[in-house]
């Protein structure tokens, strides 16, 4: 297994500079926020708009120079928004980002299957196969798979609501059985399980082929908080908080044997969202190399 991050943690920082920074630290992997940017912003994010071939070529060769490669683009906005001309938008976006793959030779691209707040879990699902299939036999054609990262987005549309279908095994099922794409699966993150009270250990077996990446990132649950907001008031920073590995719940050393043992051996890619670690660049830094070390002792 090798250790990485995804890029969007250092958010006022040129792509090229986190290269360096990543190969200088010992990271052997990036996953690529995929984000539209905001014009002449500094933006930690791959440019995929006006990506091509020759790009493609320059920034693997800037990666090989520091021994790092590339795991994953990443994307997550809600492609079922209710709104149009957003799905639409965002849906394009990610053929946007499937091509880069390509150019890049990177196998995996993370998005979110997300939700429509008006409609039922079943007209979202139907909405899903109308966004997903065209998407999945066009990356298909090209040699990439699409992973759904399993984040449930509470409150991103709607007040208490899960923003994200793909947040429980029970809607993986459902995904795959419309979706049955050799080339669907999924961006396994066991954080999001640990406070929904997933057996995030247990599941691997099950979804084997599915898992296509993984996020490395923790969960911290305040037992007291919970006890006072009751399971179904679980935004935000309610009861729980997202950590750094070894700060929270997982026994990481565990985890990566589970997924050893069923043939994963790729990238544990860190997504930073420790608040502890996030005001300042010299704090992400920080927090990144704390993460890397943990890793590393449970891959050992």
């Amino acid at each position: 297994m090798r250790i990485g991050f995804l890029t969007n943690c250092f958010h006022h920082r040129a792509l090229p500079d986190i290269i360096e920074w990543a190969g200088a630290n010992g990271f052997a992997a990036l996953e690529l926020a995929a984000w539209p940017r905001a014009a002449d912003a500094v933006d930690p994010s791959l440019d995929v708009v006006t990506f091509n071939q020759q790009k493609a070529d320059a920034l693997n060769a800037l990666a090989q120079k520091h021994g790092v490669a590339f795991s994953c683009l990443t994307y997550c906005p809600n492609t079922l928004a209710r709104d149009p001309a957003e799905r639409d938008a965002n849906i394009k976006h990610l053929y946007r980002i499937i091509d880069a793959a390509n150019w890049l030779g990177v196998q995996n691209i993370s998005t979110f299957i997300g939700r429509d707040e008006t409609k039922t879990q079943k007209e979202n699902f139907d909405a899903m196969v109308q966004a997903f299939a065209p998407l999945l036999d066009y990356a298909g054609a090209r040699g990439v798979r699409v992973a759904i990262e399993n984040c449930p987005m509470p409150d991103w549309q709607f007040e208490g609501l899960p923003g994200n279908l793909a947040y429980a095994p029970l809607l993986w099922d459902e995904m795959f059985a419309r979706l049955p794409h050799a080339n669907f699966g999924l961006n396994l993150d066991p954080s999001h399980l640990v406070w929904l009270g997933v057996n995030y250990y247990d599941i691997v077996p099950q979804y084997a082929s599915r898992i296509f990446h993984t996020h490395a990132k923790d969960t911290e649950i305040f037992a007291d908080k919970r006890a006072y907001n009751s399971i179904l008031n679980a935004g935000w920073g309610s009861w729980w908080q997202y950590r750094l590995p070894g700060k929270g719940e997982i026994d990481w050393k565990r985890w990566a044997s589970v997924l050893r043992a069923n043939g994963y051996d790729g990238v544990l890619s860190i997504e930073h969202e420790d608040p502890e670690y996030e005001r300042t660049e010299e704090l992400v830094k920080e927090g990144l190399t704390l993460g890397k070390k943990n890793l590393a002792k449970a891959i050992a």
